[in-house]
């Protein structure tokens, strides 16, 4: 009989509390207008606290139309939030930039560019303009051939070397999925945000996603932001699960426009991790745990109620129990310049 496949996660103490914050956002509102003028604001998230550490993998469930993707948008800067801060490694959100990567649904790769053109793309962009190849056409074909050459490298090791030359419509949708993961990897960003990533794939398809994605996340010190509508894949993948919901009540018992995080916990880590601990006692009684306090729209807990059990879980009026550093960095120092370091080649 076949063993069954599984991911061997790095040490626990690879992940442990003392990694610096990656990710602080402090009193995020974010709203709407309701289809004309005098309907007037819709809130959609209300005073949003969360702070991540780096190398988390961090999952986020919610019901529909709490806001889970607005919170992304304003994570990677492509709207503003209303009130509040959002700060990556210190340095305040004001715009999209590589520090930040995404991966959708659907790959969003160009349909006329082969696989390694694509995601050799990014590098393109950061480091050549328009008119590069005719004003300064040495540079830029010596530049296309560097971009190209690290591009394979990682085709190489997401198993898509024999597929560089397709185009993304001739792969199928793992294939298209692992391509985008590698177009975002290989900017090397701080925080990659992912939203429902594997909510287009067939259930094999899915699982076989779900380990390459953990494996990726292990060799690489990612620091992930997982949306998925799957509370059993949430817990599967993630060092902590959060539940953004809009389904509660305030302090004085009035109902609460605009979402909250009302359950933020640690996630037990495995190693190695195997499909099967989806059958172990404590994954199921999460599960359930999580489905009647946090997704059921018919409970509604009192603010003061939220189950927030993470270390760096911050409920309203109260400070995370670890002090946030202003300004981090995560870059390695070269003398007065600082560059990006490499994991998967260990060169930086």
């Amino acid at each position: 009989m076949a063993q069954a496949p599984y991911c061997l996660l790095p040490d626990t103490a690879k992940r442990d509390p003392t990694q610096p914050i990656l990710l602080d956002i402090r009193g995020l509102w974010k709203r709407y207008p309701q289809g004309n003028s005098r309907a007037g604001m819709k809130t959609v998230l209300a005073g949003v606290d969360l702070a991540i550490s780096a190398g988390s993998f961090v999952t986020i469930l919610g019901p529909t139309g709490c806001g889970k993707s607005t919170l992304f948008r304003t994570i990677l800067g492509s709207e503003p939030p209303d009130q509040g801060r959002i700060l990556v490694n210190g340095i305040p959100v004001t715009h999209p930039n590589r520090d930040r990567g995404v991966v959708f649904q659907t790959h969003g790769q160009f349909p006329t560019m082969t696989v390694v053109e694509n995601v050799a793309l990014g590098l393109r962009l950061e480091e050549t303009r328009l008119l590069t190849p005719i004003l300064r056409p040495f540079y830029y074909y010596g530049k296309k051939r560097v971009h190209r050459r690290r591009a394979m490298e990682y085709l190489e090791r997401f198993g898509l070397a024999d597929s560089a030359g397709k185009y993304p419509s001739e792969l199928s949708g793992g294939m298209q999925q692992r391509a985008a993961i590698a177009q975002a990897v290989i900017m090397k960003p701080d925080l990659i945000c992912m939203d429902e990533p594997f909510g287009a794939l067939d259930e094999s398809t899915r699982e076989m996603m779900q380990l390459f994605i953990l494996e990726t996340w292990a060799s690489t010190d990612m620091t992930i932001l997982f949306v998925t509508h799957s509370l059993e894949e949430a817990l599967y993948l993630g060092t902590r699960v959060i539940v953004l919901s809009q389904y509660y009540t305030n302090s004085d018992g009035t109902p609460a426009e605009g979402a909250k995080i009302v359950y933020d916990a640690p996630i037990p880590e495995l190693s190695p991790r195997k499909p099967e601990v989806k059958y172990e006692p404590w994954f199921n009684e999460m599960m359930q745990e999580i489905r009647s306090q946090g997704l059921d729209p018919s409970v509604r807990q009192c603010i003061k109620d939220f189950k927030l059990r993470h270390r760096l879980s911050i409920r309203e009026g109260e400070e995370a129990d670890v002090e946030i550093p202003s300004a981090i960095t995560v870059l390695r120092p070269t003398g007065p310049e600082k560059r990006r370091f490499d994991p998967f080649t260990g060169k930086d």
